[in-house]
């Protein structure tokens, strides 16, 4: 199939899977709406979808919001990193789910390093960030290597690994690192060097981790595109056994491809973490490795889209946040969105067609071709 054809066959299943699960959504709210009569729940489930497509741009007057345009800006950074991680290792064919455990670790070591080392400003928050990154990075190693050599199943090791995760840092959270001053468990402030600086000055949380996240999805669809390890990555993806037998190396490019996953969640809990907050308390798991799933299988595994799928499910968090509806619904809508990009068979005829539609008209070029060149 042409890339033209490719990339419309994306955009429309795409676009009707996030349909359907809009639609989901609204059956879900028109369900749980108040009103004595159907007509009046079917308005206030209207209005409460209204309010997630619409709302989140504008403040109550209707007046566009600078602070909410930039507030959306600054959830996509975790997602982003994410989503990232996640299309490197899926378009290995790794279905490793431990960006959820490893953005939660990346933060943690980032807090860490934050209070406790000596380092001047501009150093600092670079070698936690960096710090996080590595520690992820050694823990994606366990589930690479247990793949690699023993085909132990990735998905199943990085789900379990990321509880290991969670109850490690409750376990020295309570035992060991939280400040008993405070009202809540948490981690000692952090040095102020620490601190990722906002991008704008306007109340929003902000902060250049925004800009990193653009610059590292740029380096990210550089690697798996335009080298040699990233295309061996996504050979790999597509027949393990071809790219086996052509001299690829694939224990050694199944390792890489889930030890970069790993760095760049534990990176994005990093920049999240010294972005957004002044002491670690996160004390379960925060749900960005999830959201990243979702984002990288809208994006197609494709880093270059990862942006613009991020800040779709920021949006949407940002609309649920302001509907009058439980907040999990926006878990649901990233669920179906998961199913039927998943289900082989949706859409199945329809990319047959264009198939068939590329097919006859390669044929028809290279017979207008052969007769040209008969004339001649």
């Amino acid at each position: 199939m042409s890339k033209k054809r490719s990339l419309r066959f994306s955009i429309v299943r795409g676009a009707l899977a996030i349909g359907i699960a809009l639609l989901v959504a609204f059956l879900l709210i028109l369900l749980s709406s108040s009103g004595n009569t159907f007509g009046d729940k079917i308005a206030s489930a209207a209005k409460a979808i209204e309010t997630m497509l619409v709302r989140p741009f504008f403040r109550a007057n209707g007046q566009f919001s600078t602070k909410n345009f930039t507030d959306i800006l600054a959830s996509m950074i975790p997602i982003v990193f994410t989503g990232l991680a996640t299309c490197v290792m899926f378009s290995a064919n790794q279905f490793n789910l431990g960006s959820e455990g490893g953005i939660m670790l990346g933060a943690f070591v980032a807090a860490l390093i934050a209070i406790y080392a000596p380092l001047p400003a501009g150093v600092l928050p670079v070698v936690a960030i960096l710090g996080g990154a590595l520690a992820t990075a050694v823990m994606m190693l366990i589930p690479a290597i247990l793949k690699a050599r023993l085909g132990v199943s990735e998905m199943v090791n990085s789900l379990m690994l990321n509880y290991i995760v969670q109850y490690m840092v409750l376990f020295l959270m309570h035992g060991y690192l939280a400040d008993r001053s405070k009202g809540q468990m948490q981690t000692y402030i952090f040095q102020s060097e620490a601190s990722i600086p906002p991008l704008v000055d306007n109340g929003s949380k902000l902060s250049w981790g925004f800009v990193i996240a653009i610059i590292m999805t740029i380096l990210v669809w550089y690697f798996m595109y335009r080298t040699r390890y990233g295309y061996s990555i996504r050979m790999i993806g597509i027949n393990q056994d071809f790219s086996k037998y052509s001299g690829i190396n694939v224990f050694a490019i199944i390792i890489i491809s889930q030890v970069i996953g790993g760095f760049l969640a534990g990176m994005g809990g990093g920049i999240e973490q010294l972005g957004r907050y002044n002491a670690y308390d996160w004390m379960a798991l925060p749900g960005y490795g999830w959201t990243g799933v979702t984002v990288a299988i809208l994006a197609g595994n494709n880093p270059a889209y990862v942006p613009l799928a991020a800040f779709f499910m920021a949006y949407l968090d940002k609309g649920c946040s302001l509907m009058s509806v439980p907040a999990q619904l926006i878990n649901v809508i990233q669920a179906v969105i998961f199913l039927f990009f998943a289900a082989d068979q949706f859409l199945a005829k329809y990319r047959q067609r264009l198939v068939v539609k590329s097919a006859e008209e390669e044929l028809k070029a290279q017979m207008s071709k052969a007769k040209k060149e008969g004339s001649d």
